[in-house]
């Protein structure tokens, strides 16, 4: 995965907990101002401030859950609101980590789908399904169709995970979408009914895909083909000019 769009999504996930963070601090600050100093009791040797910095001090220590006891609520209102605060600060830093963690299994199964059209590209080389039994070739396209639409909920929960590019085209979704779209027409040119309804099922996962990729994330096109290619194109896996990058 490439460092630097890797970084990119992090970092706007970081910097949004801490802007949410910011203005929980200095919105609670404004709750503890008018009560500063008299509402608060103070630990011997330190000064009684009623100012801006300090209501914002015993914010960001309260919201951080850090609680150095210094300076703790003396009325009754104030410890719970206190305690509200603390409450909220951790579940703020809860969901941070949480969307973090949850993010990592959305791109292994992108990756793993990648991979595995890779690896049937290789083995089935230009005939595609022509090489497979009727029954195995829809069963391994239904599957495929299920993983597919896996990928594209997984960009819709969880947008930002789109921007994390793959630096080898082995494991990237947008330089193996294309070899899923071909084996969805061939499928449903087929003389099998069970292989043109696993063609049709693939189809219409890849549509899905890419209404997600032309909604959620503006690539142009009428057909999904189309999509694909913009998609594919903007993944830096293929130049402008139609070409595959090599990596």
């Amino acid at each position: 995965m490439s460092f630097i769009p890797f970084c990119i999504p992090t970092a706007r996930v970081l910097f949004a907990g801490r802007l949410c963070a910011s203005l929980a601090i200095a919105g609670w600050a404004l709750v503890y101002l008018p009560h500063l100093p008299s509402g608060f009791v103070y630990a011997e040797g330190i000064p009684r401030r009623g100012d801006l910095a300090e209501a914002l001090y015993v914010s960001m220590v309260s919201l951080s859950t850090v609680g150095y006891g210094e300076i703790v609520p003396g009325e009754p209102l104030l410890r719970l609101v206190v305690g509200a605060e603390a409450v909220s600060g951790f579940a703020l830093l809860t969901a941070t980590v949480s969307w973090i963690l949850q993010t990592y299994p959305a791109f292994s199964r992108r990756r793993v789908l990648a991979h595995e059209l890779d690896l049937l590209r290789q083995a089935a080389g230009q005939e595609g399904l022509f090489t497979l039994k009727p029954g195995h070739g829809a069963a391994m396209l239904e599957a495929v169709a299920r993983s597919m639409s896996v990928v594209s909920t997984d960009l819709l929960a969880f947008n930002e995970t789109y921007y994390f590019h793959e630096t080898r085209q082995r494991g990237s979704l947008p330089s193996n979408v294309a070899y899923a779209h071909m084996l969805a027409t061939q499928a449903q040119e087929s003389g099998n009914a069970d292989l043109r309804f696993a063609g049709r099922m693939l189809q219409a996962a890849l549509d899905d895909l890419a209404r997600v990729l032309r909604g959620k994330f503006g690539h142009p096109g009428k057909t999904s083909s189309e999509v694909f290619e913009n998609y594919e194109t903007h993944h830096r896996h293929r130049q402008a000019g139609g070409t595959i990058e090599t990596v």
